[in-house]
């Protein structure tokens, strides 16, 4: 138990260890987002694989490959789900800005993109949980590792995006940490899920591994790939041989 909690604490520091670097350096490129988009895409794909998809089909049995398509199909649903009733949801958050800050559609976009963040950060951390839930420490370490690595350009990316709107550095930092505290709920609820419904192991694992999939195509796939460089298809493969190496060493 005392490694999951350390594993929840990483993995939620680590997008706000990506939120101080944010607030040291306060700019980035979009050339330097692209880079950092398409490692964090393959780092999770190879997560999302070795660490939870393939354990699925080998936990399932004679019916694994089907429980686990099932469970892939359900996670990106999941989430397909959350970023539908974020867009349609009248988000009016002037609890978190500064009394003299004019909400406008920068503002507002901003905000929906930290929630959007700290949404998908919820079955990231359920994965991780899952990870550690199986009794495998090292495909629970490996995942976390992969969240963790992807988790520090992701809190930059929120600090910048609410800095750059007019919010006070205080306050984006607050709100970019709180992304990453609800990463450290969502391990918790995989690790206690998987415990308590071992029966239902092969497809909570295809379900966080779909979950992780949707994020990795729709979200991070197309924003890695707005300037039609090469560039990104190459640091997408470097982050996953990069896992792979690290899955041969746990």
């Amino acid at each position: 138990m005392d490694i999951v909690i350390l594993t929840a604490l990483g993995v939620g520091g680590s997008t706000i260890f990506g939120a101080v670097i944010g607030l040291i350096c306060r700019r980035t490129n979009r050339e330097y987002n692209n880079i950092v988009m398409s490692l964090s895409a393959g780092i999770m794909l190879a997560a999302a694989f070795i660490g939870l998809i393939a354990p699925s089909i080998e936990y399932g049995g004679d019916f694994g490959v089907f429980i686990t398509a099932i469970g892939i199909f359900s996670g990106a649903c999941l989430v397909n789900i959350f970023d539908y009733l974020l867009k349609f949801y009248d988000f009016t958050p002037s609890f978190c800005l500064d009394s003299r800050l004019q909400v406008n559609d920068s503002v507002r976009r901003a905000l929906i993109f930290a929630s959007a963040i700290a949404i998908h950060n919820l079955p990231e951390g359920i994965a991780a949980g899952v990870g550690f839930g199986t009794g495998e420490v090292s495909d629970g370490i490996f995942i976390a590792t992969a969240i963790a690595l992807q988790n520090i350009p992701e809190g930059m990316a929120v600090f910048v995006a609410l800095l750059s709107v007019g919010i006070s550095a205080g306050r984006t930092f607050i709100l970019a940490a709180l992304t990453g505290i609800v990463e450290i709920g969502g391990t918790f609820i995989g690790y206690f899920a998987v415990s308590a419904c071992q029966p239902l192991l092969p497809f909570i694992l295809a379900l966080a591994g779909g979950s992780m999939l949707y994020i990795i195509c729709d979200e991070l796939i197309p924003e890695a790939r707005t300037d039609g460089s090469h560039r990104s298809t190459y640091c997408f493969l470097i982050g996953f041989a990069l896992m792979l190496v690290l899955d041969s060493f746990l």
